[in-house]
């Protein structure tokens, strides 16, 4: 390793950017020159070789049409991006991928090639070239590659590279930008309130009031769901949304990529809010003149002390009252099949205005995420 890659290595470590790398074919180069200049930990969270074919099928999920691509080294990038995103929520990832054919023991028919590909927070940068064949041994093709790598890691960074990549007069590094900013992680760093998913995993920050919103952790959403939010509306005349706090009262704060998976379900037709609002009183404040459509089991959580240290239930009710929410409720049945249902007097008198309590007849759908993800139950489309 020469002064000039530990110069540029030691640049590229002083701005941390916690990276996830992927690569195929080559690039182990670049991930040794990474480890071998002190502060190395401040750069990489983790790095995969996927050599084998079905490798790299258990990243993207998919066989590509092309191994070394544009195209296979940008979803490598994304797919690392997310990965990184899980692993160090909240700060500036990054997600390197590569792919690439160099020289072997064996002749090949097509290009020596690589694509390299960096994500982040703003979009995708990608890096290629086409090898001059027979020009360079093994050794001197994964030292091109890898040389780009670091020239990927270098340009996200904002550091000027001033000596030419080792290219011969015949190749051309091709790079193409496509600009796309995060609002998931940018959300999930603190920036918004909240945002809607509008599908391909894209979001887009929204401020809201005068809705009506079913909230759950949707894992999975299914119709039990679907049909409380279509009975709520038909009372409340409201444009509907299906509403998952990131941050729970109960639970672990959701990886990135967790939300990722659980936003796909959701099609336009009632979108998917993202909040950071777990407890109901959060929620009016963030969402004011709105109803809120609960089954039982959440009504019992709603009227729970021990979720508001010092307020009362009543004191709290009444903060979301002057947010102008309300609540709309419905019965399920419990694990012997016996339907329990809100008892009316469990809401101090002064609030039980706010409530909507629907009666059996009017709604009972016995379906459970958590019995579909143990195969207790299996859900049926008519």
């Amino acid at each position: 390793m020469d002064d000039m890659n530990t110069n540029l290595v030691t640049r590229i470590h002083a701005i941390p950017m916690p990276t996830v790398i992927e690569f195929a074919g080559a690039g182990s180069a670049a991930l040794w020159q990474l480890h071998a200049v002190a502060g190395s930990s401040r750069t990489i969270l983790e790095a995969t070789d996927r050599y084998a074919p079905s490798s790299l099928h258990s990243l993207l999920g998919y066989d590509p049409e092309h191994f070394v691509s544009r195209e296979t080294a940008v979803a490598m990038a994304v797919a690392a991006y997310r990965r990184a995103c899980d692993l160090r929520p909240g700060t500036a990832n990054n997600g390197l991928g590569c792919t690439a054919t160099i020289a072997t023991d064996r002749t090949k028919r097509g290009n020596h090639a690589c694509w390299i590909a960096l994500a982040n927070q703003h979009g995708v940068k990608s890096y290629g070239v086409t090898l001059t064949k027979g020009s360079r041994d093994r050794a001197g093709e994964e030292a091109v590659v890898s040389a780009i790598m670091l020239y990927a890691l270098a340009d996200a960074r904002g550091i000027v590279i001033e000596e030419p990549l080792p290219l011969s007069a015949e190749e051309h590094l091709e790079v193409l930008s496509l600009p796309q900013d995060d609002v998931l992680s940018t959300f999930l760093a603190g920036s918004h309130a909240c945002v809607k998913y509008t599908g391909q995993h894209l979001f887009v920050p929204v401020r809201l009031r005068g809705a009506t919103i079913l909230s759950g952790s949707f894992n999975p959403l299914h119709s039990g769901h679907r049909a409380l939010l279509t009975t709520a509306l038909a009372y409340t005349y409201q444009p509907g949304f299906y509403e998952l706090s990131v941050v729970n009262a109960d639970k672990p704060t959701l990886p990135y990529t967790t939300i990722l998976q659980r936003s796909q379900q959701f099609s336009s037709e009632h979108p998917l809010l993202l909040s950071r609002a777990p407890r109901f009183i959060e929620k009016a404040a963030l969402f004011p003149d709105s109803t809120f459509v609960l089954g039982y089991d959440t009504a019992v959580r709603l009227l729970d002390k021990k979720y508001y240290g010092d307020s009362s239930v009543e004191a709290v009710l009444q903060a979301i009252r002057e947010h102008g929410c309300r609540f709309f409720v419905v019965g399920r049945s419990d694990l012997r099949g016996q339907f329990q249902q809100l008892d009316e007097t469990a809401v101090p008198l002064s609030c039980r205005s706010m409530f909507m309590i629907l009666d059996e007849a009017s709604f009972r759908r016995d379906i459970s995420s958590t019995d579909l993800r143990t195969g207790l139950q299996t859900e049926t489309h008519t």
